[in-house]
């Protein structure tokens, strides 16, 4: 074979710098102003392969022209004269998020992009297609004419919003972030991210970003120095006697460990829990028995997994909403591969569609069953190639976890657990459960405590059995525990919201860690301010069991991370003669003890399966309900322009239910009342299915406690 390029061949540099002249025909000449103007592949090109002139001097030489910019939807912008007609937008709506709602029109000269005017790119992966095209046609409104790209230094991390571990770049500019983009990691998130990932980041920089300690003085917050607030901490804690920890689930693996050690050495205690939303006993041992210490190499269950799997069924899990990188590896293994997805759900939702998806429709409460009719009937035979994902609602469902173990155990299929919160499965790893220590270890194991004390340099660990996070609040309430150390958790995630606050308001000495001022803050003794992702390294472990480090992109004096404040208050009680140091103060040091100390090389704790207990025959409605990738998280604050792609708040019926009672709905449960235009879905009569936080403060906080009835009427009845 001989290759003749433009090096050698005249015909070939011709035909490059022809092909470039068409290309620059109605091509605007605005780099200087274009978003792209640095990164352009197209200008590199009209560089090295352009003409110096054009030649172009039909309708008197004047380019072609649009009304610009075109909202394709509140967060992506269309400057259709700069578009080179690619099609990569249109390729990776249809074949890769499964959303087109752009396409390219008309022919010749005059053929474009084109949208549905009253149908927006209704899209979680729409930023992507801004980062894939070639130039400036695509742009973001929030990162628009903002900066350049070669006044950006970038910054590789790790995406916080999920349990999914994807990679990102982080652009800044003089200590402010501009924007992120997806990073490239085949194993994990390949090259795409969702716009969660991508656009909410304003949130570490919100105005109510706390910048200092505060001390609770003469029923009063006031500014305080680090050691002051150490000293405070600690002097309260102590006098508060029994005190419970709640680290929450956006923590790293670093801080994990910490909070995990703060509790065994500074307080003597198992009462710990990260879970900051509704959970069971039956989760617990679940976790403990077939979760924790499985990783890619070690029997997990990872990304490459579900594109090599016959059939994948998810369970309490809507991977779309939950999970963004898991719905596209599951669309490009149903597409490429035929992989049967299969959802135990109460409707087939836009993904599972998008997934070529079957439903088994089941109603909330009735996962258990499902799972195990699922095992003993041939409509979706499963084997040693097929996965079961299970997702943390599957908590709330008695016997749906121990089905799910059961499903696996008989027919050979993998089982892996996929929480919402980034830092869940660090949490459990790092030992932030009641009856699990760091490295996977039972807490009710003698040996197990005896390998962790000594490597601690400590002669025991508390035997007593931990409360997990909802029996820490009723015995805050009861008067039980005096004391509350709260990481980042927001009381209307947690099951019962007014138990949790009334915890807080009945416990002698609260510790709040924290980011921005919230609920908790407002009530705490002493507040710490503590480092953003952007602002401190640290591991976040993914789904799979895998880790994931970052390293911080800037340095700020104002916050430090969860580890150093723990650290920083355990050497207070210290020398006041309670515990002792935590031995380490940075987050290298927190990674070389979790290094030191490794996995649990032992028995893992036992699975005690829970039976259904059905809801056959109970009055009322059954509610279903998850949270949607974009809905009012706090996470999500500061990006209005994110948040207004949120899909809307609907209440989804079966058609029986919808004749019934007309396209408007209220929908009354023990905590409140919602009124929501409803739909027509194909879920069971007697079912009806609300997003979890995009109206009002979320179902838990206005609606209904979890796994409770709820009656439902016309508005106009």
């Amino acid at each position: 074979m001989v290759v003749n390029t433009q090096v050698t061949s005249e015909v070939a540099d011709k035909a490059q710098q022809g092909i470039m002249e068409f290309l620059l025909i109605n091509h605007p000449l605005d780099c200087p102003v274009c978003d792209k103007g640095g990164e352009c592949p197209l200008q590199n090109q009209a560089m090295s392969n352009g003409r110096g002139e054009s030649r172009f001097f039909e309708s008197g030489g004047l380019k072609r022209t649009f009304p610009k910019p075109i909202n394709i939807s509140a967060q992506v912008l269309l400057d259709r004269e700069r578009c080179v007609l690619c099609a990569r937008c249109t390729r990776f709506s249809a074949q890769i998020s499964g959303d087109p709602f752009i396409e390219l029109i008309e022919r010749g000269a005059l053929q474009q992009v084109g949208i549905y005017e009253k149908e927006p790119y209704d899209s979680y992966f729409s930023g992507n297609t801004i980062q894939i095209c070639p130039v400036g046609a695509l742009t973001s409104a929030e990162y628009r004419f903002r900066s350049r790209p070669f006044d950006l230094v970038s910054t590789p991390s790790i995406a916080e919003h999920d349990a999914c571990g994807s990679a990102i770049r982080v652009d800044h500019r003089r200590g402010k972030v501009m924007r992120r983009l997806s990073g490239n990691d085949p194993e994990v998130n390949e090259e795409w991210i969702t716009d969660k990932d991508r656009f909410a980041f304003h949130y570490a920089t919100a105005g109510d970003r706390l910048t200092f300690p505060l001390v609770r003085e003469d029923g009063e917050l006031r500014p305080a120095s680090w050691t002051e607030a150490f000293a405070v901490a600690a002097r309260g804690l102590a006098a508060a006697g029994s005190v419970g920890v709640l680290p929450g689930g956006r923590i790293t693996a670093e801080d994990g460990y910490a909070y995990s050690k703060f509790a065994r050495v500074a307080l003597g205690t198992n009462d710990i829990d990260f879970r900051s939303r509704p959970l069971s006993a039956e989760e617990s041992s679940f976790l403990a028995a077939h979760v924790v210490l499985t990783g890619p190499g070690g029997g997990g269950v990872t990304y490459a997994d579900l594109e090599t799997a016959g059939t994948v069924v998810l369970a309490g899990f809507e991977p779309e909403d939950e999970a963004g990188a898991v719905f596209l590896r599951l669309r490009k293994a149903n597409r490429a591969h035929g992989t049967n997805v299969v959802s135990i759900a109460p409707y087939t939702s836009r993904g599972l569609r998008k997934m070529g998806g079957s439903l088994i429709a089941t109603a909330p409460g009735g996962e258990a069953v499902a799972l195990d009719e699922l095992g003993m009937t041939g409509e979706h035979p499963l084997d040693s190639t097929s996965v079961i994902l299970v997702g943390e609602r599957l908590a709330t469902s008695p016997g749906a976890l121990s089905s799910a173990a059961g499903l696996a155990s008989r027919t050979g299929a993998r089982l892996a657990w996929v929480p919402r919160r980034a830092g869940d499965r660090g949490a459990l790893e790092t030992g932030c459960l009641p009856g699990l220590l760091p490295g996977g270890r039972p807490a009710a194991d003698a040996q197990a405590r005896v390998d962790v004390a000594t490597t601690w340099g400590l002669e025991s660990l508390p035997e007593t059995a931990g409360r997990d996070a909802d029996e820490i609040v009723a015995a805050a309430v009861a008067g039980e525990l005096g004391g509350l150390v709260v990481g980042g958790v927001d009381p209307d995630d947690t099951a019962d919201p007014a138990a949790f606050r009334a915890a807080l308001d009945a416990a002698s000495f609260v510790v709040s860690l924290e980011l921005r001022e919230t609920d908790v803050t407002r009530v705490a003794d002493v507040v710490f301010p503590v480092a953003s992702v952007v602002d401190k390294a640290g591991t976040f472990v993914t789904w799979e069991g895998r880790p994931r480090w970052f390293d911080a992109v800037f340095t700020n004096p104002q916050a430090l991370p969860d580890s150093r404040v723990l650290a920083g208050i355990a050497e207070e009680l210290s020398s006041l003669g309670l515990g002792g140091p935590l031995g380490f103060r940075t987050v290298a040091e927190v990674r070389a003890q979790m290094e030191e100390l490794g996995p649990w090389d032992g028995e893992r704790a036992a699975h005690d399966p829970v039976l259904s207990t059905g809801s056959a025959g109970r009055d009322g409605v059954a509610l279903a309900t998850w949270k949607q990738s974009i809905d009012h998280g706090s996470m999500q604050d500061g990006d209005d322009n994110l948040r207004a792609t949120a899909r809307p708040a609907v209440a989804r019926v079966s058609q029986a239910m919808y004749d019934a009672l007309g396209s408007t709905v209220t929908v009354t449960g023990d905590r409140g009342s919602w009124t929501l235009p409803a739909e027509v879905a194909d879920a069971p009569d007697g079912v009806i299915w609300v997003p979890s936080n995009n109206s009002g403060n979320g179902v838990l906080a206005d609606l209904a406690s979890p796994g409770s009835r709820v009656t439902v009427k016309g508005a106009e009845q």
